[in-house]
């Protein structure tokens, strides 16, 4: 079981905005469990609370930017990215202004910052979404998309296509989370002459300097152009090197830019709000196709765990087959209502059933339209919960199970032959004086079918 993971103290960082140009201070917060990654506005009356969501995501015009009911926090990707990238679960960040700090472009600072900290294993089991399905994201505009595939670990890879001569077609690749200071965090933000051009006209990047953005020079530089970008840079000498960067940065690798384009991705899906295991792979990724992924991405997790599907390597040797359950079950076809069992605990239980057309109570239930009965559900789930009381006694043979109790029923989907049932059964309590109180689910086709509070009972048969 990996544990959740804050910051052992907390550490600030005084820095400007990017766009807003407005000196801002930030600092991050050791976190109770479960607490995520929330922003704070100290400078706000009541530090209103705006947790790293990504059904927040109001605008993505040059950066990410949040708002809830009313409240900014704006271009928090590169902090969230440091976060995820230092194994972190839980933090709280303050500020007080709505813009995080630009500092050189990159998650460095961030980075050596939660470092000089120190991180604390917290008591509490780390989230994980493993990814089961291929789930995609595209926006047909640009022709950006996100595809997450099954893996055994978070890895993320960026395919870009900047469609100029000074910089074309870059890749970079993140194959474990664990690589992402070294590989990942000093990789600067950047942007072409076309775009600084017309973010200085509007009055943006007030807090950019080139130390903290790379420019990429895509066009000739008219006189007047390079006298306004002296004065926003407040720079007497500005040259072009023959790489095609601005001024005189030298890059930390060469496809420093697929890089950033890859931390982002990290930043942006941080607002998921829980960590992956899967593969990211990113074609042409960019702020509101990384978002548009995690808010989709979001709400199908929030839909398996709201539904509670579990899953299971039904081709996995079963802990119990047939003839195992019928050495410890009394019941005997057509009432044997279990083919396998497939995990067994102390606490927990969790068995199978094939449905096929051949179940006797098809031929009276439905026979046109073949439904399995609930009844046989719940039944079929006591069965399951029946391998559990009674694997707790030496001599099961000698037992009888009887319902005591049947709670909070509900049937939810039907079940049809051809169907794989699932059944999942958890103690509600320990089981005593052979009284077993259990929580029972039956799952098919990824859905949760029916449900039901069992209280069962075993009795030990008399011998003569």
């Amino acid at each position: 079981m990996v544990k959740q993971t804050t910051i052992t103290k907390e550490i600030s960082l005084t820095g400007v905005g990017l766009h807003t140009g407005q000196e801002v201070t930030m600092t991050f917060k050791p976190a109770p469990i479960n607490n995520g990654f929330t922003f704070i506005r100290v400078d706000l009356e009541g530090a209103p609370i705006i947790e790293a969501d990504a059904n927040y995501v109001v605008n993505t015009q040059r950066g990410t930017n949040l708002e809830k009911l009313g409240v900014m926090i704006q271009t928090p990707e590169h902090v969230l990215a440091a976060l995820v990238g230092s194994n972190l679960d839980n933090v709280i960040i303050e500020l007080n202004s709505s813009e995080l700090p630009i500092m050189d472009g990159s998650s460095k600072y961030f980075v050596e910052a939660i470092e000089q900290a120190g991180i604390t294993e917290q008591d509490a089991e780390r989230k994980v979404y493993v990814v089961k399905d291929v789930i995609t994201y595209s926006d047909e505009t640009t022709g950006s998309e996100i595809t997450i595939i099954p893996s055994d670990t978070y890895s993320v890879t960026a395919m870009v296509d900047f469609g100029t001569k000074v910089l074309g077609t870059q890749n970079a690749n993140l194959k474990n989370i664990s690589d992402f200071k070294s590989e990942i965090s000093e990789c600067r933000t950047f942007s072409f002459l076309h775009e600084l051009e017309a973010l200085l006209n509007n009055g943006l990047i007030k807090g950019g300097d080139l130390n903290n953005a790379i420019v990429y020079v895509d066009k000739e530089i008219s006189e007047e152009t390079m006298t306004n970008l002296k004065k926003a840079f407040n720079k007497d000498k500005l040259s072009v090197k023959e790489n095609g960067i601005l001024d005189n940065l030298t890059l930390h690798f060469p496809n420093e830019a697929a890089r950033h384009k890859l931390l982002d991705i990290v930043g942006d899906l941080a607002l998921i709000g829980t960590r992956i295991q899967g593969k990211v792979i990113a074609n042409k990724p960019g702020h509101f196709v990384n978002t548009q992924f995690a808010k989709k991405l979001s709400k199908i997790i929030k839909l398996e765990e709201k539904n509670n599907i579990p899953v299971y390597d039904l081709h996995k040797e079963p802990i119990l087959d047939i003839h195992g359950i019928m050495d410890l079950l009394p019941h005997r076809p057509p009432f044997l209502l279990v083919d396998k069992i497939l995990e067994l605990s102390d606490s927990h239980v969790v068995g199978l059933k094939n449905v096929t057309m051949n179940e006797p109570f098809f031929v009276g239930h439905f026979p046109g339209a073949p439904v399995m009965p609930g009844v046989l559900q719940i039944e079929a789930m006591a069965q399951t919960g029946g391998i559990l009381i009674l694997s707790t006694v030496p001599d099961p043979e000698n037992y009888l199970t009887y319902f005591m109790k049947i709670d909070n029923v509900k049937f939810k989907h039907k079940v049809l032959p051809g169907d794989t049932l699932i059944f999942k059964c958890d103690l509600i309590s320990p089981i005593r004086r052979g009284i077993c109180h259990m929580q029972a689910y039956a799952y098919a086709n990824g859905k949760l079918v029916s449900e039901a509070e069992l209280m069962a009972q075993i009795v030990k048969v008399k011998n003569d």
